[in-house]
């Protein structure tokens, strides 16, 4: 046990009561799960570490409980910087525009490998994450209720006009693209299913950090552990790490490596399209219109659930898709990927059968 996690806090955080009136309350979010959003990536078809923390810095104790309810608070008026972000499951590296080495500018490159993102906060109503690549870069704006998304390889651009309520709490994209998203997650994810503890400090983007710990009490997920870094000062989350089980590096990690917390500009949430650019007006969507209850089903519960997409095509001709082993069983059949963090099956009736656990798992819930 940490010495800054009285044996009281273990107890408090390992019961089934605890964590959950605290993080029940946190909004709902229009991010993506990392690891579904990756996985769902089937159907679609040069850094050896990315973050290294500084020596730890000596901060006075704090403990698991105490770090939570600094989580729930932060609230930073305005904060803008640089985020590295780093997905490594398994999956093969989509089509881009430069090297791996240097990251593409399309947003959906960020399913896999290593990009650079430029972040700015400045409210719930203003932000924007621009994705950083060797030979252009993407935006997503919001001010107010207008949304743009960018694209300067392609010269495209696109407005939607949002409701007022729309999207608060962030801009969509296909992954986290701050710690802070990351967190949000695994906030509203706590429950009697999670192990909480702190692990000393650690040195993130020049700032001194807590470490707080998420385990899963459940050791069938695939999920090792969680590792948070929360700012000494700002409360926020400076660093996501996710691991697999047994793994020593993370599977997937978001990070700054600079941070200022002073309020950006208003000039950096105005966007204005250059000459000769496509502009395209799109309808908003209801952000809190959910799949039909047909369409996608969940087995278990906490870091073992299972989802189960169904009417899933795929295209016959997907070479990535015919690399994969076939699996067959009680359940059927179809196609199995498999990596340290997460596994998938396509079924050749058209099911997507996805999760943070192993095969079996997987085979279990697609016989019910």
């Amino acid at each position: 046990m940490d010495p800054a996690q009285s044996p009281h806090d273990a107890e408090v955080l390992s019961s089934a009561s605890a964590p959950r009136p605290l993080l029940v309350r946190r909004p709902s979010l229009r991010w993506a799960v990392p690891a579904a959003v990756l996985v769902l990536a089937l159907i679609v078809g040069g850094v050896s570490r990315m973050l290294t923390a500084d020596a730890s810095p000596s901060l006075p104790p704090r403990t698991a409980s105490a770090l939570l309810v600094d989580l729930q608070s932060a609230l930073p008026q305005g904060f803008s910087g640089t985020v590295v972000q780093k997905s490594d499951l398994g999956l093969p590296s989509f089509p881009t525009s430069g090297s791996p080495a240097q990251g593409s500018s399309d947003f959906l490159s960020m399913l896999t490998g290593t990009h650079t993102l430029r972040v700015w906060y400045g409210g719930e109503d203003k932000q924007r994450v621009a994705l950083l690549g060797s030979l252009g870069e993407s935006d997503v704006v919001r001010n107010g209720t207008d949304l743009w998304t960018w694209s300067s390889t392609k010269n495209t651009a696109t407005h939607t006009k949002l409701n007022p309520d729309d999207f608060k709490g962030g801009t969509p994209s296909a992954a986290p693209s701050t710690p802070q998203d990351a967190a949000n997650w695994l906030l509203k994810a706590l429950g009697p299913t999670t192990d909480v503890s702190t692990d000393g400090t650690a040195q993130v983007a020049g700032r001194a950090a807590y470490e707080l710990v998420l385990k899963p009490k459940d050791h069938a997920s695939r999920v090792g552990q969680v590792r948070v870094a929360v700012d000494s000062e700002k409360k926020m989350p400076l660093r996501v790490q996710v691991f697999a089980r047994g793994a020593s590096t993370p599977a997937f990690e978001v990070g700054f490596t600079q941070v200022s917390f002073d309020a950006p500009d208003a000039a950096q949430f105005t966007f204005t399209p250059p000459p000769g650019a496509t502009v395209t007006e799109e309808q908003p969507t209801d952000p809190h219109e959910k799949l039909p209850k047909d369409k996608i089903t969940t087995v278990g519960s906490g870091w073992t659930r299972v989802g189960i997409v169904n009417d899933v095509s795929a295209p016959g001709d997907n070479g990535m898709l015919n690399a994969l082993p076939k699996v067959s069983g009680s359940w059927g059949s179809g196609r199995l990927f498999e990596s340290d963090l997460v596994c998938a099956v396509l079924t050749d009736d058209g099911r997507l059968v996805f999760g943070a656990v192993d095969p079996a798992k997987l085979y279990e819930a697609a016989a019910r």
